[in-house]
């Protein structure tokens, strides 16, 4: 086990590398110039020159490049082009939101999908059956900022229940903090609600159909201890490769959700150095998120171990 972790470990700068030179070229090879869009309208071709000096624009891209990879190693992911912050602290500032975000949505997702995907599968063909597929693919169709708007307009214009945009640290009162995470923590759930459940569905439904369920059904077991200890723990593994990824997907790709109801995270912060040109924050940002990946499907390959005596390394 962990001659594997190590090698699995080993195994990510390799990919981090690659991601961070073609998030480097990426930037800098798309039509555009930081230096315009932070100097203004108004600003002279010199004053233009002057800021592409300053900000070391100006210098050939594998200098770029280089400069970049002897900072990141030290820690140092550089200074915002726009907000003339250290990233780092930019970055800090905005994890909370999305953590929260991410960790409330999953939770409310897991709650509520992994026990409706396996009653569906238990009851084949029922009326629970029929409503859970087509909620997969409603959950599927619909794009979340339309299902975020339709939950704003009828829960909190119309009927008052939520807030309708914003976001309270932690620190400043869990109640509060919860309370304004329930309306987009609904919104962003939808589509992992029937991603997990369609596939809790479908691994549950193949474990009922092997032997050792007639087994347990022919000594007289109750249904819920068989769809608890046999049928869901075999069915585990596919399970949690599907929230796993839903967790990585969640951290990094929550700006729509976050622009919707202004919530000052990750997907935010990301949205707006995008628009601005801000090439520190955006490759802060794309690297923290392979980081996050890398991790999870490591953490995803330890618990298989847990769930399933036989997956060894």
């Amino acid at each position: 086990m962990w001659s594997y972790l190590l090698k699995r470990v080993l195994a990510v700068i390799p990919v981090l590398l690659v991601v961070t030179i073609i998030v480097f070229l990426m930037l800098r090879l798309t039509p555009g110039d930081p230096a315009a869009n932070i100097a203004g309208d108004a600003a002279t071709t010199q004053d233009i020159e002057k800021l592409r000096i300053e900000l070391g624009l100006n210098e050939p891209l594998p200098v770029q490049f280089a400069i970049y990879v002897k900072n990141l190693a030290k820690g140092d992911f550089g200074e915002s082009f726009y907000y003339k912050r250290p990233v780092i602290s930019m970055v800090a500032d905005s994890v909370e939101p999305t953590l929260s975000l991410a960790l409330f949505t999953i939770f409310f997702a897991c709650l509520i999908a992994v026990p409706l995907g396996t009653l569906a599968a238990f009851k084949q063909g029922s009326w629970l059956d029929r409503i859970v597929m087509a909620f997969s693919v409603i959950g599927f169709s619909v794009p979340v900022f339309v299902i975020g708007y339709i939950l704003i307009y009828v829960l909190s214009v119309k009927l008052g229940w939520f807030p309708v945009q914003g976001y309270q640290h932690i620190g400043d009162g869990i109640l509060g903090w919860a309370y304004r995470l329930i309306l987009p923590s609904m919104t962003l759930s939808v589509i992992f609600i029937a991603l997990i459940a369609r596939m809790t569905r479908t691994s549950v439904l193949e474990v009922l159909n092997e032997d050792y369920i007639r087994t347990a059904r022919a000594k007289g077991l109750s249904q819920s201890r068989i769809l608890i200890k046999h049928a869901l723990r075999n069915a585990a593994v596919p399970i949690v490769t599907i929230i796993g990824i839903a967790i990585a997907i969640l951290i990094s790709g929550v700006v729509v959700t976050e622009s919707v109801f202004v919530i000052p995270g990750l997907g935010l912060l990301t949205l707006d150095a995008i628009q601005g040109r801000d090439y520190p924050t955006v490759q802060a940002l794309i690297f923290l998120f392979s980081v996050v990946y890398v991790l999870i499907n490591l953490i995803i390959d330890v618990i298989y171990t847990l769930l399933d005596p036989r997956i060894r390394y």
